[in-house]
């Protein structure tokens, strides 16, 4: 669980709980506000991205290249 999202959830136990103390106190009820976190914890929810084979492949070789050619660099 994200630092996000847990401060989101915070952010709405606090907002249920000041409608709460207000209801009982006899005061205004405000309604709830989103809070940067509360918003950002949704935009974090993404699709997990997959990589094919085909890509997995070409990655390796790039990976590779790089070091053959960082190991002769280092052999001059």
């Amino acid at each position: 669980m994200g630092v996000s999202k847990i401060l989101a959830q915070i952010d709405l136990e606090i907002a249920q709980l000041q409608r709460a103390r207000a209801l009982l106190g006899g005061g205004r009820v405000k309604g709830p506000k989103k809070s940067a976190a509360a918003r950002a914890a949704k935009k974090t929810v993404k699709k997990k991205r997959n990589l094919t084979p085909e890509g997995r492949k070409r990655i390796a070789e790039a990976v590779k290249r790089r070091w053959a050619e960082q190991k002769k660099a280092a052999a001059k």
